[in-house]
């Protein structure tokens, strides 16, 4: 034989070594993939609170993008046959993602376990008749439990419980480590949100919001909720004119002159609502219903509640 050929020979098969090495682990990678326990959470806030507790353990995909409206995203085809691939479902529930709860349901159907972490927390109802309450949703769960840590850490150690018992694979000691170190640092947000509020005179405690989302923060931390820009816990409602009116009448009785807005929202009805009173109203945008992205302010769930107190407690104070 030649060294031409012997040379070409030797390539050949180093050639089929290379090719079988990429292939092999190319399946070894899927096979990999494919075994890596998966968990689905539809909002961000609740995405950023499971992946704490879950740890390295688990792939954690989130649905809801950053500075997005949890009652009006929706899911693509992609998106939808993830929940249904999942090993567990994280969702919030209480009629909160209008346009993603009926796929959530599809996922539990076809044998998918889901963890609804609203009606875990202990869930307030809005309350008809009674100041800054949606007369059209009286007796309906409030959904936005996350405004009290309280009840998030509630919530964070059933949600262990939640993957120990339905996520393959998962380290249990370490699942359990991670919620414990998770809250101790919600106990941390929960007595500094108490001394921030501390400073605020009680005659100032009264909040205004573009809706109803801050009736756990009012009901754990001593606030009166005198009303709503939007009257209903709900972002996909419109007020009316007489709801302004009304509104108006409630800040003037109350005296008060601050609006708090959520940053993912147009601020265009509470605008309106500073014309009414003549443009004696402070409008405070809160990130109140989506995290945004890392960086941007309000990148998790605790940066979101420092900065919300931060700007509450300077709002209502004039400091």
């Amino acid at each position: 034989m030649s060294a031409r050929a012997r040379a070409a020979r030797v390539r050949a098969l180093l050639l089929s070594l290379v090719t079988f090495f990429v292939v092999a682990g190319t399946a070894t990678g899927c096979a990999g993939g494919d075994e890596r326990p998966r968990v689905v959470v539809t909002t961000n806030i609740l995405g950023d609170i499971t992946r704490e507790i879950v740890g390295d353990e688990a792939d954690v995909s989130v649905l809801m993008k950053p500075n997005a409206d949890p009652h009006s995203f929706g899911l693509s085809a992609v998106q939808a046959a993830e929940l249904e691939r999942a090993d567990l479902v994280v969702y919030n529930g209480l009629g909160l993602e209008e346009n993603v709860l009926r796929h959530v349901e599809a996922a539990r159907a076809s044998g998918v376990a889901t963890f609804a972490a609203g009606e875990a927390a202990d869930p307030l109802t809005f309350h008809a008749g009674e100041e800054g309450g949606p007369d059209d949703e009286a007796g309906e769960p409030d959904p936005h439990f996350w405004t009290d840590p309280d009840r998030v850490r509630k919530v964070a150690a059933l949600m262990s419980d939640q993957v120990v018992e339905h996520v393959d694979g998962v380290n249990e000691k370490a699942v359990r480590d991670n919620a414990e170190r998770y809250d101790g640092r919600l106990a941390d947000l929960t007595t500094w949100m108490e001394k921030s509020f501390a400073a605020i005179p009680e005659d100032r405690r009264a909040l205004v919001t573009n809706h109803h989302v801050f009736g756990y923060l009012a009901d754990r931390f001593g606030f009166r909720v005198i009303g709503a820009v939007v009257p209903s816990g709900t972002t996909l409602a419109s007020p009316s004119s007489s709801d302004l009116r009304s509104l108006t009448q409630a800040m003037e009785k109350a005296e008060v002159r601050t609006v708090f807005a959520d940053s993912s929202q147009p601020t265009r009805l509470a605008e309106v609502l500073r014309q009414e009173m003549g443009g004696d109203v402070d409008v405070v945008p809160l990130y109140s219903e989506s995290l945004t992205e890392k960086g941007k302010g309000a990148g998790t769930y605790l940066e979101m509640m420092r900065a919300n107190t931060s700007a509450m407690a300077e709002g209502l104070t004039g400091d």
